[in-house]
């Protein structure tokens, strides 16, 4: 039950009423995020699924791209997010977009500091690419907790609209 309000079958939508300004303001980023980002797909979705979980946001792991399969994005990534260490089937700079995400949610001064990670994140990335990683990872990581810790869309599945 939502803690700030009730809100009809579980609605992720509707809570931003109660701040039109910064909803409308959160809403354009995420709109941004999903739209234009530079990322591939698969890149964007598995560091997108790590925070996730690391948030325990039921929504968020329950959100698919509509325009997923079309680019790679199946249910397999989503199924093995947990195992990016070790999972054959993610490439290099996914393993790395989801260490980066893991690492941004749960022990960011680390990552910042740790220049084992940047040289080899530097390999696999363009500084355009880590900045919309970054970015689309403070949304993830603010929104999935925001939306856990007021219990909203917790039994939502969201499929986000296709772009064409």
């Amino acid at each position: 039950m939502s803690r700030i309000g009730t809100f009809a079958d579980d609605d992720i939508y509707s809570w931003a009423t109660k701040s039109p300004d910064l909803g409308g303001a959160i809403a354009n980023f995420s709109q941004a995020v999903y739209t234009k980002n530079r990322l591939p797909m698969r890149t964007r979705e598995i560091a997108r699924a790590v925070i996730a979980h690391d948030n325990e946001c039921t929504v968020c792991m329950n959100t698919r791209d509509a325009d997923g399969p079309a680019a790679g994005v199946d249910e397999e990534l989503y199924e093995h997010a947990l195992e990016w260490r070790t999972w054959p089937g993610f490439s290099e700079q996914e393993r790395l977009a989801a260490e980066f995400a893991h690492r941004f949610g749960t022990e960011h001064t680390k990552l910042r500091d740790d220049d084992d990670f940047w040289t080899r994140a530097n390999e696999h990335f363009s500084e355009e690419l880590l900045a919309d990683l970054a970015m689309s990872c403070a949304l993830w990581v603010g929104m999935g907790r925001m939306l856990r810790t007021l219990d909203i869309g917790q039994a939502c599945v969201l499929t986000l609209p296709n772009r064409a």
